[in-house]
């Protein structure tokens, strides 16, 4: 880190010199040339956002990512920061000045892989300069020369070879980069697979493996190493040749995310956030910058903060596509109503939504009832433990019940004592109304959508129930490219089935409000119903 910090001072010398037309000694030419952040900036164009063909100027994120580079490293990004055109531009250098190196480049989609070669790699190859190519004569230095272009890649005279695909398979790498792999990794989990178990396997200890992406959901390789490498920098622990190094890179620090304020009207909802940016986390934003996010968000909408998070766990809070519940939450945070003005109400009682999931994986909901409203003002979910356990949870926090809902699960008996964890929750004092098996699981569904918009939620003790209600999805089918018509069963299922629990209870009748949004069905129904949960 330290020699690319010293490079990029001594490239940004005689880069000077160069714009100011000053570097013509050919001693300085030939040093110059040595150093690969003054070829990045100097040597190669790129076609920008608007179509313009312009000299490659690396921004102040890819500056960042040259300096602090590692061998594995891992970037969580905004939206349109360039990273991609970094990496295969310095890829291409490599290709160029090193012989008998290989880079490959795994895109998401086959279009993609297409244009990063002929639009990046391709581009900045066949558009540089005359003039440094008479330079390169002029001081003896030869330009390598394809000797093989399949379109999807070049080899070159000197060994050297760039290829982009959408896999990759046979052969060694001196350099892998993997484009939206979070992408991947949701939506073609056979395919992440393959590129973790083949394509990482065929680059070298000591070697370059860089994957970048946008967050999408929490499950899959991007979010688990994603994960991992942030721990290991808050520790402050070196990563190994092996482990990747976290870089992330918000939208605030990018400067060309701003907008004239002047008739922009950032609402109340990201006034709030914005305030909570800056007195949790110490980060400014100036009008500029809130005009230029409220304009966004207005598209975006749920979207937002996957495409242009400004905390790395904000990039993984959501990621609307195929979400169950989209419209309803969206609906909550237009209008304010996950927030820290939800607080427990000591007057009223506080009734809870269960639910008992695989491997014991507990969820429950804490709710009350203030008016009409909903509140939901605290949530709990935890894995290995006895109903005991939960149940001692509960009694420990300063809530007068009014009531507990629970899954048709919790009224099983098992076999070696025949006791249900409805008893056994008895003994501690929890007297549960079992919520009945539904007919389809769509119905579920229906009855939280019905619930939520009379709903007002604690942001910060409900905030992992949040991620659940947003997270909950329809299964992919990444052989047919289509949603399933059934839910992915993942980390989320848990309290978005507690959720379900609470929203097909009688909590409106036992406050005493009467007109529940679902109350439960009769004895004679409920025998008729099948066996979906």
């Amino acid at each position: 880190m330290a020699d690319r910090a010293r490079e990029v001072k001594r490239a940004d010398r005689f880069l000077r010199l160069y714009r100011e037309g000053k570097l013509t000694d050919r001693a300085d030419l030939i040093y110059a040339l040595s150093l690969k952040w003054f070829r990045l900036n100097a040597l190669y164009k790129i076609k920008d956002k608007n179509g313009k063909v312009r000299r490659f100027r690396p921004n102040m994120a890819q500056r960042e990512r040259f300096i602090n580079a590692h061998f594995w490293d891992l970037i969580l990004k905004a939206r349109q920061l360039g990273m991609t055109t970094f990496e295969m531009i310095d890829a291409l250098d490599d290709c160029l000045f090193i012989d008998n190196y290989s880079a490959g480049c795994i895109a998401h989609k086959l279009d993609d892989a297409k244009d990063i070669f002929h639009n990046k790699i391709k581009f900045a190859y066949e558009n540089l300069d005359p003039e440094w190519l008479a330079i390169f004569k002029l001081i003896g230095l030869k330009l390598p020369r394809p000797v093989n272009d399949k379109g999807e890649g070049i080899r070159f005279d000197n060994g050297s070879s760039i290829k982009v695909s959408t896999s990759y398979r046979g052969g060694t790498l001196q350099r892998l980069h993997v484009s939206e792999f979070g992408k991947i990794c949701r939506k073609y989990p056979d395919k992440a697979k393959e590129i973790v178990t083949g394509a990482f396997e065929a680059v070298g200890v000591g070697n370059k493996i860089t994957i970048e992406s946008t967050a999408e959901g929490r499950e899959g390789y991007f979010y688990d190493y994603a994960q991992s490498a942030q721990q290991l920098q808050q520790m402050g622990k070196t990563p190994t040749e092996l482990d990747f190094q976290f870089h992330f890179f918000p939208w605030w620090r990018d400067p060309a995310y701003r907008l004239n304020p002047d008739g922009v009207v950032v609402p109340q909802y990201l006034r709030e956030y914005f305030e909570q940016l800056e007195l949790k986390h110490g980060i400014r934003t100036d009008a500029g910058q809130q005009a230029w996010y409220a304009k966004k968000a207005e598209k975006l909408q749920d979207d937002m903060k996957r495409e242009y998070p400004s905390l790395p766990a904000e990039a993984f809070e959501q990621s609307a596509e195929g979400a169950y519940y989209l419209q309803q939450m969206m609906f909550l945070r237009k209008h304010g109503r996950i927030t820290t003005k939800v607080q427990h109400n000591p007057a009223l009682p506080v009734f809870t939504g269960w639910d008992l999931g695989m491997d014991d994986q507990m969820a429950i909901w804490f709710a009350q009832v203030v008016g009409r409203e909903i509140h939901l003002i605290d949530y709990l979910e935890d894995s290995g433990e006895g109903i005991e356990y939960y149940a001692g949870l509960l009694n420990k926090k300063p809530y007068n019940y009014g009531g507990h809902f629970g899954p048709h699960d919790l009224a099983v008996k098992e076999i070696g004592t025949g006791k249900s964890r409805v008893d056994v929750a008895k003994g501690y004092g929890i007297n549960f109304t079992i919520i009945p098996r539904i007919s389809t699981m769509s119905e579920g569904r229906q009855a939280v959508r019905a619930f939520l918009p009379n709903c007002w939620i604690a942001e910060d003790a409900c905030s992992q129930g949040v991620d659940c209600l947003d997270n909950y999805r329809r299964e992919w089918d990444d052989k047919l490219g289509v949603y399933k018509d059934k839910p992915r069963h993942d980390w989320a299922s848990h309290g978005a089935k507690a959720f379900e629990t609470l929203a097909r209870s009688d909590i409106l009748d036992r406050s005493g409000i009467g007109g529940g949004f679902n109350a439960p069905r009769s004895d004679q129904n409920r025998r008729s119903w099948g066996a979906f949960t």
